[in-house]
C-alpha cells in the first residue's frame, strides 16, 4: 500500500514544520489527529482541510465539527474521506485551518509517495523541526497586550505633556526677551532724559 509523506508547515512560522507518513487509505481525521500529536494542541476543535492548487487557493472543504450551515451545504467530513480520494498530484497541497475560534493556518504538502514498511504503524512522524507556538494559551496574549498598550499610552501622554511644557517655556523665554529689550529701551530713554537734564 502507498505511504504519503506530508510536510505540514505553519503559515506564519515557516521554520516550524512536521513531516508525517500516512497510509493512503487513512482519513483526513487521522491526519488532523497526527498533526496535533506533534503540536500538543487539542485535536477536538473545529478545523478544515481545503484541497488547494500551487498558489494555496482554497478549493473543496473537508471539515471537522462543521457548523450547521456547512452541514446543510453538504460539506465533506474528515472522518469519512480517505486521503487517496484527493491525491491527484504527486505534490498535492492542502490548506489547513485549525481551530476556527482562534485559528492557526498550515500548508500541507505531499512531498513523497513511498511503499509501506512491514511492521511499521501509521501515521508516523518522520521529522520534527522547530517548536510549535503555544495555541490555546495564546488566548491570554490579547488580554496582556492591552495592558502593555495602556502603559505605552501613558508614556506617550507624558511625552506630549513634556513637549507642551517645553513650548510654553520657550514662549515664556521669548516673552522675557521682549521685556528685556523693552527694559533696555526704557533705560536708554531714561539715560537720554538724564542727559537732557
Amino acid at each position: 500500500m502507498a505511504i504519503y509523506r506530508f510536510r505540514i508547515t505553519f503559515e506564519d512560522y515557516e521554520d516550524v514544520y512536521r513531516e508525517i507518513d500516512m497510509l493512503s487509505k487513512q482519513t483526513f481525521l487521522e491526519l488532523h489527529e497526527a498533526i496535533h500529536k506533534t503540536t500538543a494542541y487539542e485535536a477536538d476543535r473545529s478545523s478544515s482541510f481545503y484541497v488547494s492548487n500551487d498558489q494555496w487557493k482554497k478549493g473543496t472543504e473537508i471539515a471537522l465539527l462543521p457548523t450547521a450551515r456547512k452541514i446543510s451545504d453538504g460539506v465533506l467530513l474528515m472522518e469519512n474521506i480517505r486521503l487517496s480520494k484527493f491525491i491527484d498530484d504527486p505534490h498535492q497541497k492542502f490548506y489547513y485551518i485549525y481551530n476556527f475560534d482562534r485559528p492557526y493556518e498550515f500548508h500541507v504538502e505531499l512531498i513523497k509517495i513511498l511503499k509501506e514498511e512491514e511492521g511499521k504503524t501509521y501515521p508516523t512522524v518522520f521529522k520534527t523541526v522547530g517548536q510549535a507556538p503555544k495555541s490555546l494559551a495564546a488566548a491570554n496574549f490579547p488580554v496582556a497586550d492591552p495592558l502593555d498598550d495602556d502603559d505605552e499610552d501613558e508614556v506617550l501622554v507624558d511625552e506630549t505633556q513634556y513637549g507642551v511644557d517645553d513650548d510654553e517655556e520657550f514662549d515664556l523665554f521669548d516673552g522675557d526677551d521682549e521685556e528685556e529689550e523693552g527694559g533696555e529701551k526704557s533705560e536708554e530713554e531714561s539715560n537720554g532724559s538724564f542727559d537732557e537734564y
